[in-house]
């Protein structure tokens, strides 16, 4: 296959990831800029173009060697970018560097970092999704995002490239510049003057369909390439006398090339672009010059090899070495310009004196308030308001979130422009869980989520999750703040469940289960917003274990078992990826108490208890987990509720709750290697796990007492659909099992 065909998916794919919408503060210009000089103005215009456009950034280190100086800059999509960290004097040497940093999979990590995530989202990492989360209700029917991704990542990238934070007269600016978008329902290009240069540089590199659509002031902007991929006549506006024009836009592809709908779609987009590129060409003058490097088959997407697009850009401008010549500068007046050109813009980050939230539908302003750590009457930090803008985006009630600053009245006011997710405020997300020990037991579960949020103006949620395979279930919570900032609440729940279990003697399985419960209760608790949650609480109902298969010796005997309890459980998870985590800690604890006063046929107190810890260095990570449980007091956990254990990274080498007894303590070495990463997927793994654990008091008698030690080796990958892993698990006693998992095995 040729590098050019393959670009039909990964460069409209990829490209998706470098390209982002935000609302933004931008005007359209129309007025031409001073002259500022007698020599001729020389205005650098910069094509739209992806990967592709790591280009431009040779063109500039050339353009420094021969002293040719730069007076405005013009740009468009990826040209955007590079154009605006020039002209906020980002140096080619820092562009450089960045350039080498920049990978596919840091484009495409889409979600916030973790930690700034709320925890009820991060609870929901846990379990089996896969694919988006659907909108449903409202009279809409259901709804996807407005794009494949929102940019939110790419950002913190923009932010790195263009000194220049926050708003800004672009005309102010060491060099003048103008960024073009493309207004989605006139169809005309959008030229932006001033704005928070990170949200235009993503409005201007916005792909229908694939990037959501930035939304300002009753616009719907997308893309500039649609409409000025090389925009010539914005540069002859700010009054260029001389235009040097880089187009690295990727050539129309062949007949032979149009194999699939997603090589006829991104040929759709090239054609447009190459109209208005064509027309752009018509217009430049004799005494323009023209830069095209030739980029062979790289292609939008290749972000994993931006190091080696830059020197083709290099290589095409030496070709132009006589004109560019022409217009060089004296040593001594380059410097003096550069010096200038290269002094970071300062930007006011004074005392903000309101902090407002624009057309917010749904959500409370006063909870955002009480997420930020930017305050009112205190000076604004750039890293703290860019974590804030994190934050409220992790809450996963936006589907993007940015700010601009703007004088009211003469009161200096920050606005956060949080755009509410248009496919909500309610959801339905599925999951599927699948394993195997490959020696007979094979387990499925499909699980499906529906979330209502928002329900009143504290933010009240009501959830209901079903699931059916192994354990079938049905449980719903609604989910009550007590007040806005949401640091405590209240959750009346209910469910009814059924699980098969098997239980074992040795190695030999005796008898299966089939176990019913049906349970309500209501839990009052604290959340520490994006490190825990610790609940209290009280439920009732009723337990039905029944004997499926094995000697009726073994009946469970009741066939309805009361319950009544006090419950205590806490939650507190600081790790960076909940599937394959490379830095972070998590721990929990449960209480359950069983009282005869609430009507419990049993009196015992169970406990558990679990510690995570992972470092990572380099592509190396160690991952440490501790868990231990048993009963406080004398009274003995009953049959249907002591620890079943075993099974991958649960004792590997046992088949799946081989193990059944009173106590459990257990610890775990876990080593994993990076093999791979890169597109949508966090990579491919290697590694072994190094296990010692006790069941203590088996409720069958020849069963394993004394400390059981195993490992597993294994490869895993995080896919679109989840952790996938393909083990073996052996144990010193010579138990041992091969695993497939497609979801998390703990």
């Amino acid at each position: 296959m040729k590098a050019r065909a393959r670009f039909e998916f990964a460069a409209w794919l990829i490209l998706a990831v470098t390209l982002s919408a935000a609302a933004m503060p931008a005007i359209a210009d129309e007025s031409p800029g001073a002259d500022g000089g007698k020599r001729p103005k020389i205005c650098l215009v910069l094509s739209g173009g992806g990967a592709r456009g790591a280009a431009h950034v040779g063109v500039l280190k050339v353009l420094e060697e021969y002293r040719v100086p730069i007076d405005c800059i013009v740009g468009t999509s990826m040209g955007a970018l590079v154009g605006a960290g020039y002209a906020t004097g980002t140096s080619v040497a820092e562009m450089e560097k960045i350039n080498a940093e920049i990978t596919t999979e840091m484009l495409f990590k889409e979600a916030p970092p973790r930690d700034e995530q709320s925890m009820r989202r991060k609870s929901d990492d846990y379990l089996p999704y896969i694919g988006p989360e659907f909108g449903i209700g409202g009279g809409k029917g259901f709804g996807l995002p407005k794009g494949v991704v929102t940019g939110v990542q790419l950002e913190t990238v923009l932010r790195r490239l263009a000194k220049a934070k926050g708003y800004h007269n672009f005309d102010k600016l060491p060099i003048p510049y103008r960024a073009v978008a493309t207004d989605l329902v006139t169809g005309k290009a959008v030229v932006f003057s001033r704005g928070e240069l990170a949200n235009v540089m993503r409005a201007s590199m916005s792909v229908p369909g694939a990037v959501a659509p930035a939304e300002f002031g009753g616009m719907i902007l997308v893309d500039g390439m649609l409409t000025s991929n090389l925009p010539v006549q914005t540069a002859r506006a700010m009054g260029a006398d001389i235009i040097i024009a880089v187009n690295v836009g990727t050539p129309l592809l062949k007949r032979d090339e149009l194999t699939s709908i997603l090589g006829v779609t991104g040929q759709m987009l090239s054609i447009l672009t190459e109209q208005n590129v064509q027309k752009s060409l018509a217009a430049l003058k004799p005494t323009d010059i023209l830069i095209t490097p030739d980029l062979g088959d790289y292609s939008t997407g290749d972000f994993d090899n931006l190091t080696k697009i830059a020197p083709l850009g290099e290589e095409a401008a030496r070709k132009q070495a006589g004109r560019l010549e022409q217009l060089s500068l004296p040593p001594d007046e380059y410097a003096a310009l550069r010096k200038r050109q290269t002094v970071a813009v300062q930007p006011d980050l004074s005392p903000v004196e309101e902090i407002r939230f624009d057309d917010l539908q749904r959500v409370n302003p006063q909870t955002l308030l009480a997420i930020m750590h930017t305050k009112v009457g205190q000076p604004i930090d750039q890293k703290t308001l860019d974590l804030d803008m994190r934050r409220i985006y992790g809450t996963g009630d936006f589907e993007h979130v940015n700010y601009r600053l703007m004088d009211d009245s003469g009161k200096r006011v920050l606005v956060v422009d949080a755009v509410e997710k248009s496919w909500g405020p309610d959801y339905l997300h599925f999951g599927l869980g699948l394993s195997s020990d490959f020696k007979g037991d094979a387990y499925y579960d499909l699980l499906a989520t529906y979330r209502q949020t928002w329900i009143n103006s504290l933010g009240a949620e009501w959830r209901t999750d079903f699931q059916f395979g192994r354990t079938g279930a049905l449980r719903t919570e609604f989910y009550q703040p007590l007040n806005a900032e949401g640091w405590f609440f209240v959750a009346p729940q209910a469910g009814i469940a059924r699980r098969s279990t098997y239980l074992y003697q040795g190695d030999e399985r005796l008898a299966s289960y089939d176990i019913s419960s049906d349970v309500v209760g209501v839990d009052a608790g604290i959340l520490f917003r994006t490190y825990g949650t610790i609940r209290i609480g009280i439920e009732g109902g009723k337990v039905e274990p029944k004997l499926d298969t094995g000697p009726q010796s073994l009946s469970p005997g009741a066939s309805s078992i009361v319950q009544g309890a006090y419950t205590a459980r806490g939650l507190f998870d600081r790790l960076d990826n909940a599937k394959f985590p490379r830095m972070g800690w998590r721990g929990q604890f449960y209480v359950y108490d069983s009282s005869s006063q609430l009507g419990a046929d049993y009196s015992y107190t169970k406990w558990n208890a679990e510690a995570n810890g992972v470092y990572t260095y380099g592509n190396h990570t160690f991952n440490l987990v501790a868990k231990a449980g048993g009963k406080i007091g004398s009274n003995p956990l009953p049959n249907y509720d002591q620890f079943q254990w075993g099974g991958f990274l649960r004792q590997s080498g046992y088949r799946t709750d081989q193990l059944y007894g009173q106590t459990l303590a257990y610890g775990r070495f876990m080593y994993y290697h990076r093999i791979t990463r890169g597109g949508i997927m966090e990579g491919t793994y290697g590694g072994f796990s190094l296990e010692a654990g006790k069941v203590g008091d088996p409720l069958v008698p020849g069963s394993p007492d004394g400390l059981l030690k195993s490992g597993s080796i294994f490869v895993a990958m995080d896919s679109p659909i989840g952790p996938v892993y393909l083990a073996y698990g052996h144990a010193q006693d010579g138990n041992s099992s091969c695993y497939f998992y497609l979801g998390l095995p703990y």
